[in-house]
């Protein structure tokens, strides 16, 4: 039974039922920091980009379109779980999908990005971004209906993005390196960035509970692009957004992951804004993470994705050496330290899965 049934009295429901299946997965373990048969694997951009049978089903579909058909969501979602074995499904979807839902004038282009056709730069522009509704994704909750019924007791990973990073979106109206508009905006107008980040914090939150309220194991919140500010101007501007989806959700009862690229400086801070696991890419090794981090909290990562292109010797070795740097941790997670590369040999990662849980079956 889910916290939040058990704090409404109410009858379990097929949503609770299913999310219980999954209490027991190596994978749910380790994000509680519970003893595991083995160390669980999953990968981001597990769903799509590397897989030849989701380049064949996706075919001349376009990416947002995609995310908007529960069908095709569940049989790409499904695709690397058949493949790999991996521990835990995550949700075929994209950070752009709920500002899409409520509106916004929004693409994904190949080989680009997400590209907004009228960014936001003023605060006339904020009165754009409406809250969202369940009505407005409900292809979501159709979607994860259909994945938990075959999914069984394997935990499907709902995930968002972050504040932080979808503002960047917006007020560059794509992808940034320098994210100057961005911090411009921050520095300049802190009041309008505050209000900003507070909406889409809202945002945020009503797409992860339309995911677990749908049947999701656990989520996952990405602040992709976050690892372009000093401490100082995280701790300051972005992490009260960042809690307050954390907290959003904490009473659903469901492990909460928060990644982002380039943060080792920020580790510490970002497992203060609330999360039960703190995703690290490969930048810093797993025990100096966890001391960075702090105690209580499970961490996931690291193997650089640039390796799943060198020889299996060399893979298998810094696959070793992640577990090993892992081996003291409360709690841990395999993954890669950023998302599969589009051109990835899948069987590298099937091969890959199947190393882990041999070299760290109890």
């Amino acid at each position: 039974m889910s916290a939040n049934t058990e704090a409404t009295g109410q009858q379990p429901t097929a949503t609770d039922e299913a999310r219980k299946a999954t209490e027991n997965s190596a994978f749910i373990k380790a994000c509680r920091r519970e003893p595991v048969p083995h160390t669980p694997v999953w990968f981001m951009r597990q769903a799509g980009r590397s897989l030849p049978e989701y380049l064949k089903v996706r075919e001349g579909i376009p990416m947002l379109e995609s995310c908007t058909r529960p069908e095709l969501v569940a049989e790409i979602t499904m695709q690397p779980v058949r493949r790999h074995k991996v521990d835990a499904a995550v949700y075929y979807s994209d950070i752009v999908v709920p500002l899409k839902a409520i509106g916004v004038d929004l693409d994904i282009k190949p080989g680009v990005g997400p590209v907004v056709a009228d960014p936001i730069r003023s605060r006339a522009d904020l009165d754009r971004l409406r809250d969202l509704t369940p009505d407005d994704v409900s292809y979501v909750t159709e979607a994860i209906g259909l994945l938990t019924a075959e999914l069984g007791s394997t935990p499907l990973i709902g995930f968002a993005g972050a504040p932080f990073t979808l503002a960047s979106y917006l007020i560059e109206g794509g992808p940034s390196k320098g994210h100057e508009r961005t911090k411009a905006l921050m520095y300049g107008d802190p009041q309008l960035w505050a209000d900003l980040l507070d909406r889409l914090a809202a945002i945020t939150s009503s797409f992860l509970k339309v995911q677990i309220e749908a049947g999701a194991s656990a989520v996952q919140v990405f602040d992709s692009w976050v690892g372009a500010l000093a401490p100082a101007d995280y701790r300051r501007s972005v992490m009260p957004a960042s809690s307050k989806v954390f907290e959003a959700v904490a009473g659903y009862g469901v492990p909460r992951i928060h990644f982002g690229v380039g943060t080792g400086e920020l580790l510490g801070l970002m497992g203060e804004a609330g999360a039960d696991v703190v995703g690290v890419d490969w930048r810093v090794p797993l025990d100096e993470a966890a001391r960075r981090v702090g105690p209580g909290k499970a961490l996931q990562g690291n193997l650089d994705p640039a390796i799943l292109f060198s020889t299996q010797e060399a893979l298998e070795a810094k696959t070793r050496e992640v577990l090993g740097a892992a081996a003291g941790l409360e709690g841990h997670v395999f993954n890669l330290g950023h998302g599969v590369p589009p051109n990835t040999d899948a069987d590298v990662l099937t091969r890959l899965v199947d190393y882990v849980h041999t070299q760290t079956a109890a």
